[in-house]
C-alpha cells in the first residue's frame, strides 16, 4: 500500500544545514497497523507528514497504491489526500465555532457529495466511534476523549484506505487512551483500514502489528 525508498528531508537555512530524515526506506502492506517510535525530534512526524503528501521529501520516491506522488501537482496531491487518506492529530483541530457533525462533514466539501449526503456519512462516521447522542454539541462541550472521537470520525468520513495518526492518544489518560486505541483497532481489523500511528506509549504501539523505531532521523528498528 506505501512504499518509501531512500527517503531524505533536509531543512537548510543560510547558516545551518539539518538533515531530519536520513536514508528510510519503508514497506507497509495494506491493511497492517503500523507504529512509529523514538525520541522527541527524531523525525516521527516529519515522517508522517511526508507519507501523508503534507510535506515533500528532499530526496527518495513515495508510492502509495503504487501511484508516484512526486509529479503531482497541488491540486492533484489535495484530491489524492482527500480520496486516500484520513489524519489524526495529537490537538484534535475541532473549529470551536461549527456543531460535532458540521466539523466531521468537512472533509466532504471537497467533493461532489449533497448536503443530506454529506450529512447522512457524519452520522454513520460518529455512530461508529459512539457520539451519535452529540451531533448538536460544539467541541467545548466534550471532554478530550470525545473530541479526539470527532476527530476521528472526520478522519473516516470519506472512507479513506489509508489513516495516519500523530500521537492520537498523547493529550489522554489511560482510560481513555485505551478507548481510542480500540477504535482504531476495530477500524483497521473490521473496516480493513491501513493505519500508521506515531506515538510515545509503549503499550500503545503493543497493540499494533508491527513497531518503526527512529533516532536522529534514522531508521533503527
Amino acid at each position: 500500500m506505501i512504499r518509501l525508498q531512500n527517503i531524505e528531508k533536509v531543512y537548510r537555512t543560510n547558516t545551518v544545514e539539518t538533515m531530519a530524515l536520513n536514508s528510510i526506506s519503508l514497506n507497509v502492506a495494506k491493511g497492517e497497523f503500523l507504529s512509529i517510535m523514538g525520541p522527541s525530534g527524531c523525525g516521527k512526524s516529519t515522517l508522517l507528514n511526508i507519507i501523508g503528501l503534507l510535506d515533500a521529501p528532499s530526496k527518495g520516491e513515495i508510492k502509495i497504491d503504487d501511484q508516484k506522488t512526486d509529479h503531482m501537482s497541488d491540486k492533484q496531491l489535495a484530491n489524492f489526500r482527500n480520496k486516500k487518506l484520513g489524519f489524526i492529530f495529537q490537538s484534535y483541530h475541532l473549529i470551536n465555532d461549527l456543531k460535532v457533525l458540521d466539523n466531521v462533514e468537512l472533509p466532504l466539501l471537497y467533493r461532489t457529495s449533497s448536503g443530506s449526503e454529506r450529512k447522512k456519512l457524519a452520522s454513520a462516521a460518529l455512530e461508529k466511534v459512539g457520539l451519535s447522542n452529540r451531533v448538536k454539541h460544539f467541541p467545548t462541550q466534550l471532554s478530550g476523549g470525545q473530541k479526539q472521537r470527532v476527530a476521528i470520525a472526520r478522519a473516516i468520513v470519506g472512507n479513506p484506505e489509508i489513516i495516519l495518526a500523530d500521537e492520537p492518544t498523547g493529550n489522554l489518560d489511560s482510560a481513555m487512551g485505551n478507548e481510542i486505541m480500540d477504535i482504531l483497532q476495530y477500524l483497521n481489523t473490521t473496516e480493513g483500514a491501513t493505519i500508521i500511528m506515531v506515538t510515545h506509549d509503549e503499550n500503545m504501539a503493543k497493540r499494533t502489528h508491527r513497531l518503526v523505531r527512529l533516532f536522529d532521523g534514522s531508521q533503527v528498528q
